[in-house]
């Protein structure tokens, strides 16, 4: 990835999450984390992940931001009253970021001097494959030797990963979703009952 468009999506997620927990209206703070999704989309697709990048479009930045903002209208929280914040949350709330920013900028002074690191090719592919490591696993032998592009078939990858190694958790953060999604209706209904009462 070329290093200016990696600055340009960086840039993008970092203003997108700012203008989200600055901004007073919960609809505009939605609609900045879209901003911020793109430019982590950018960032996947920089990588070669190019399934991440188009699922983080069209999962997070279509499908879930209209789930949120449908219940941001189910809420009405624009009639939020302002929240007087303890010394205490004020503090943890500037200590935190700085305790990321010091970590960040510390792996980033390390920079790109090691030279461990190998790029993941057709050949790194394949010698993997052979190892023991993935003896008796004749399908991921199959992804790893044959992949239909140069780049690494993370489509197939995150999908064996997704439904095979983890599939009971993806299970449980939908029930999850659908549990929170519910209980905001409910909630809208018995306010909307008082209030009329």
């Amino acid at each position: 990835m070329e290093i200016y468009i990696f600055y340009f999506f960086s840039l993008l997620a970092v203003v997108g999450g700012v203008m989200l927990v600055t901004f007073r209206n919960p609809v505009s703070s939605a609609l900045s984390m879209v901003l911020s999704f793109v430019g982590m989309a950018g960032l996947f697709i920089g990588l070669n992940a190019y399934f991440v990048g188009i699922i983080q479009i069209l999962v997070y930045a279509g499908a879930i931001m209209v789930l949120f903002i449908f219940i941001i209208m189910l809420l009405d929280l624009n009639d939020e009253t302002k929240i007087r914040f303890k010394s205490s949350t004020v503090i943890a709330g500037v200590i935190i970021p700085l305790m990321l920013v010091i970590q960040v900028l510390g792996v980033i002074q390390m920079g790109p001097e090691d030279d461990s690191f190998t790029p993941i090719t057709r050949e790194v592919l394949a010698a993997a494959a052979e190892s023991e490591a993935l003896a008796g696993q004749e399908k991921i032998r199959e992804i790893l030797t044959h992949p239909t592009s140069p780049q690494l078939p993370d489509t197939n990858l995150i999908g064996m990963t997704i439904f095979r190694d983890f599939n009971f958790p993806l299970q449980v953060m939908g029930i999850l979703l659908l549990v929170a999604t519910i209980g905001v209706v409910v909630l809208s209904k018995r306010s909307s009952k008082s209030s009329k009462s």
